[in-house]
């Protein structure tokens, strides 16, 4: 571990040197990519840092009970007991900070919101997802653009896709995606039963044109008429977009913008990042199998977690972890959870390696 240790803080210099470099200052690419890596590295090369100076710290504590002074002496031996307990817990973080980065961890997010089985209800619960994580991004200072949203009469969202721009995004949603159930008792029902429904969560990684090129001869592209509110003229022009993947049958469409164009882009961003996951899981069937482990099976029919209102209770089913602050996490504090989470899945990747 000390040897990737010392690479990385080597690499670390390296990117420092470059990054004054100015050949690489009038190169933007190059400062960009330069940038960005030193960026990633530099957590890692602090808690070294930190980790080196504790190392030096035992030693030169550990001189101290050799010389004569006895008071002296015992209040080394105190102060090396501290430290030496701090040396684990250094080590366990940059374990963790070494296992190999996910390189769609810094990628924005495409959500996907679909309610499941429970008719009024379970679109009720996907607008309550929806709200969820759009009060997240937003302590994150991330943004949050519609794509396309199929909406009930009484506030449910039957389907939603979004756009999530931010820094280290995908990061942090990637064990969101899978089914969510909740449990309480609906506004109508007037015997006081609890109802139990469902949402299907999908979370996927943003592909840029650079990750993925599609061959617009592959692509149907037919144009229609925008159904529900929206304002003058939506309803009435051809702006909304439904395009069509030939090869993999993948279908999406967009029709919240009142121009065709920005319809079309939407769509492609959603086409983009689908593909991408398709190519990823073709391209390496190792991590594809990591990932369902993670977010359950392909058709993410796996129940993750279960919101229930009458105990103000909420619990992941992959950790364990049950916390009783339900209207909390609504609200967008879902720090604690994906933390938990974030912990969990390292471990067991850990354990593999």
């Amino acid at each position: 571990m000390l040897q990737k240790l010392q690479a990385l803080e080597h690499k670390y210099e390296e990117l420092n040197n470059l990054l004054s470099d100015p050949k690489v200052l009038s190169t933007p690419t190059d400062y960009q990519k330069y940038s960005r890596e030193h960026s990633e590295l530099q957590p890692i090369v602090e808690k070294i840092r930190e980790y080196k100076k504790l190392i030096v710290d035992i030693e030169s504590t550990e001189e101290l009970l050799s010389g004569n002074d006895a008071e002296m002496r015992e209040l080394a031996k105190a102060e090396l007991e501290e430290l030496k307990k701090k040396a684990p817990v250094f080590e366990e973080e940059l374990k963790f900070m070494l296992l190999p980065v996910d390189p769609r961890d810094a990628k924005s997010v495409i959500l996907e919101i679909r309610a499941g089985t429970g008719g009024d209800e379970a679109a009720l619960f996907g607008a309550n997802l929806f709200r969820m994580y759009t009060k997240y991004a937003e302590s994150k200072r991330w943004k949050v653009e519609i794509i396309s949203m199929n909406g009930t009469g009484i506030g449910g969202i039957k389907e939603v896709v979004a756009s999530i721009a931010g820094k280290g995004a995908y990061s942090r949603l990637k064990y969101e995606s899978g089914v969510h159930r909740v449990q309480r008792v609906p506004s109508t029902e007037a015997s006081g039963r609890i109802h139990t429904s469902a949402a299907t969560v999908a979370v996927l990684p943003e592909a840029e044109e650079v990750d993925i090129k599609i061959d617009q001869k592959d692509l149907r592209i037919d144009t229609f008429c925008s159904s529900g509110a929206g304002g003058q003229s939506v309803n009435t022009t051809y702006s909304a977009v439904r395009i069509v993947h030939i090869p993999t049958n993948t279908v999406v469409q967009c029709q919240d913008e009142r121009s065709q164009t920005k319809n079309r882009d939407k769509a492609m961003k959603v086409l983009r990042s689908r593909l991408y996951e398709i190519q990823l899981e073709e391209k390496d069937k190792e991590r594809a199998q990591e990932r369902k482990s993670q977010v359950g099976s392909g058709d993410r029919s796996e129940r993750i977690r279960t919101y229930n209102f009458p105990q103000n209770r909420i619990t992941d089913h992959r950790t364990g972890l049950t916390l009783h602050k339900l209207e909390q996490v609504l609200e967008g504090n879902l720090d604690e959870m994906i933390d938990n989470l974030t912990t969990h899945f390292n471990s067991e990747r850990l354990k593999d390696l």
